[in-house]
């Protein structure tokens, strides 16, 4: 019986796809996913509403971003999250044509066809490079969670259902009001 080996892709594979096809580079394999619902996309605006808020009252001038933005970890894993942050000082490190390393803060809106990834995969990839503050916002169950990293792994740090405040740990004064984030 014949088997056949399956092709690992890498990053030069990867940027040579058309620009914004629907793929992400996750351990060496090109997977690629619809594109979001209008409630994923709702939530994603009121994410980005609050965050822009915060940026301009506490005069933050780190570097918000929203997908589909590429962020380089290394040469199997090129993800392209909901949103991220990189503060002011490490903006000059990380920006380049796209995010190159971890940004500060990746916040990952899950999805029947995401969750998985976005629970495990490369959950373990960003702790394992280093983004500091990981929040996963689920919309069909109408919560979310921030896990922080400590010692090199990552701390449950909040867990929120929607009648509740979520609070960031990297960014204080930071506040997601997930009653209005899920109306």
């Amino acid at each position: 019986m014949l088997t056949t080996e399956k092709k690992k892709y890498t990053v030069q594979d990867y940027m040579m796809l058309e620009e914004g096809a629907p793929f992400q580079l996750i351990h060496h394999d090109l997977i690629m996913s619809p594109s979001p619902t209008i409630q994923h996309q709702n939530v994603i605006v009121k994410l980005l509403q609050a965050f822009l808020i915060y940026m301009n009252q506490t005069n933050n001038n780190g570097l918000l971003l929203c997908a589909p933005m590429d962020v380089k970890l290394d040469d199997g894993n090129v993800y392209q999250p909901d949103l991220l942050f990189v503060s002011e000082e490490r903006k000059p490190a990380l920006v380049k044509e796209r995010i190159e390393g971890a940004p500060d803060l990746v916040i990952e809106i899950l999805s029947p066809s995401n969750a998985y990834y976005d629970l495990k995969s490369k959950k373990d990839i960003y702790e394992k490079y280093g983004v500091k503050e990981y929040i996963i916002v689920d919309p069909i169950q109408e919560n979310a969670e921030i896990h922080f990293i400590e010692n090199g792994v990552y701390v449950l740090k909040q867990k929120a259902n929607k009648t509740q405040l979520l609070n960031s740990v990297l960014l204080p004064g930071l506040v997601f009001d997930l009653a209005k984030i899920f109306a």
